[in-house]
């Protein structure tokens, strides 16, 4: 069945044990949905042919409102913490039988698709929208089947999702009217209450986050990855502010895909078959290539025309920072389809270090990588965050806490294993700033860190002398191309070195208070990376 409207007796949820007494759209194309959506009142068009929509009142995705169904499957296998928050299997269960009678009588659009560019190892998803921009969205973001894989298509796991719909919390075991809930027993996520797009994407990702590592030896990642010209894979952590999107996005490089992947014994595949990507203050100068990339068939979310035209206003902030475009990733002209490549040579650690201490590139043996994969370190400075006037520390477990059901030390001993397995090569890359703390020091150069990474892949740092780094222990490159050698000593680019050094500890020292809470599950080996105080 293929781009067909279908009545309430030729469901494809008939598995779901409901039917509908609406119409049905079935793997609607891209113009079909946008004219569902302009018909339905959801959006208007861009003057690039995009649809803009907004997401209503929740303008990103609510982590406290994302719970995981604790049963036999889940109860000692997640790390339940205050991101991955147990929900009572009983209480899934009637809030869905819930949700699916609101379902019966609205008008619905079914997709499938799938995640997971590699054949061998992809999760096949049937999504169930009351919005038809979402529809969209999902045929964006997930990959697309062929006409002859939908004819034979079985769904592993089922996205039911309805922004009206809200649950009550008194009755349904929620925190509020929203939710997202992700069942792995019964292969299912529901989610209500809230227009963001963002749970659903996520939402599979937690899932793939909780299947390859746990149950097929596969290390997934949240981290943009591209390849080279002669197949030598490079893949790019980083957290927000840190430059993973630029610094991936080289037009010498292919894209695998910006945000999520898994690694196996034999390549790195992209989990999503398109972009999802920040659009505040967008520019053609600064980001060429999403820039292009919005146009028919793209959306963009909670943005605002310039007055008297459909020209997107990039800058307009009035409905939230977190304005965001997505498309499929053949709207970006350097993608490989599909999205899949050999295993990865180099991988960088990226880092915007607000505090001048962390070179602007050093690499990690295997302990100090499974180390800083864990801590996931970054700082924000002001102006980044509401409330934020000075820089301020932040970690997130294996730069993607909020997606992961699994304990962070799983993540990092898996990584360590294909490391070593695999011969890569890890560094650490300091983005922020140089000669001193935010605000006294400089943000380390674009050129100078692009040039250092190209040094990097190009195999041009092979023979030069590194010397460890007295704090992290690191191995610090002293000469590179086309990068001037003093920037790469940070502690000789303060002009008091007493003073870098005391920084140096106190960086230090929060690595290691931070790392407590992995203490009691972290291997001696991993420990071994952890800096000296």
């Amino acid at each position: 069945m293929q781009n067909e409207v279908l009545e309430a007796n030729a469901s494809p949820l008939d598995y779901l044990s409901f039917s509908t007494s609406k119409k049905l759209y079935f793997n609607l194309p891209p113009a079909a949905l946008v004219e569902r959506s302009l018909e339905r009142g959801e959006g208007q068009l861009t003057s690039t042919g995009a649809l803009m929509a907004d997401t209503g009142k929740f303008t990103g995705r609510s982590p406290k409102d994302r719970f995981i169904v604790l049963d036999e499957k889940t109860k000692d296998s997640v790390w339940w913490d205050d991101i991955n928050i147990p929900f009572d299997s009983e209480k899934f269960e009637s809030l869905m039988n819930k949700m699916k009678d609101y379902l019966s009588s609205q008008e619905l659009f079914v997709r499938d698709a799938y995640a997971g560019a590699d054949p061998n190892h992809r999760l096949n998803l049937r999504v169930v929208n009351t919005w038809a921009w979402h529809n969209l969205f999902c045929h964006n973001m997930f990959l697309r089947p062929e006409k002859e894989e939908l004819e034979k298509f079985e769904p592993d796991f089922t996205i039911l999702c309805a922004p009206e719909f809200k649950a009550n919390p008194s009755e349904d075991g929620t925190r509020n009217e929203n939710f997202a809930i992700l069942d792995m027993t019964r292969r299912m996520i529901i989610i209500g209450g809230t227009g963001y797009a963002g749970e659903m994407k996520k939402g599979i990702f937690s899932v793939l986050n909780f299947i390859l590592p746990h149950e097929k030896n596969i290390l997934s990642m949240h981290c943009s990855a591209n390849v080279g010209k002669e197949g030598d894979t490079a893949i790019f952590f980083g957290l927000s502010g840190t430059g993973k999107t630029t610094l991936s996005a080289d037009p010498n490089r292919n894209l695998i895909g910006d945000d999520e992947h898994g690694w196996t014994q034999n390549s790195v595949f992209n989990f999503e078959g398109g972009c999802y990507a920040k659009a505040i203050d967008l520019s053609r100068e600064k980001e060429p290539e999403i820039w292009d990339a919005i146009k028919f068939g793209a959306i963009v979310e909670n943005t605002r025309f310039k007055p008297g035209t459909r020209e997107v206003d990039y800058s307009n902030s009035s409905v939230t920072e977190n304005t965001r475009t997505a498309y499929p990733i053949d709207h970006i002209a350097n993608a490989i389809i599909p999205s899949i490549a050999g295993v990865p040579k180099n991988i960088f650690f990226l880092t915007a270090d607000a505090f001048g201490v962390i070179p602007p590139i050093s690499k990690l043996n295997k302990s100090q990588a499974m180390y800083h994969f864990i801590s996931g370190y970054t700082a924000k400075v002001a102006g980044t965050e509401m409330g934020v006037t000075e820089p301020k520390l932040t970690f997130s477990a294996c730069f993607g806490a909020a997606f992961l059901p699994l304990h962070a030390t799983e993540y990092a001993k898996l990584f360590g294993q294909k490391m070593e397995e695999q011969d890569v090569n890890v560094w650490l890359i300091n983005t922020g700033w140089t000669g001193g703390v935010y605000g006294v020091g400089s943000r380390m150069k674009l050129s100078y860190t692009r040039a250092m990474i190209t040094a990097a892949l190009e195999n041009q740092l092979d023979k030069v002398e590194f010397k460890e780094h007295p704090v992290f222990g690191v191995e610090v490159p002293q000469s590179c191309p086309n990068v001037p050698s003093e920037v790469l000593n940070p502690r000789n680019t303060w002009s008091d070195v007493q003073a870098y050094d005391k920084q140096a500890q106190d960086l230090a020292k929060a690595f290691v208070e931070n790392f407590k809470k992995f203490e009691s599950q972290a291997s001696e080996d991993i420990l071994k990376g952890e800096p000296k105080i």
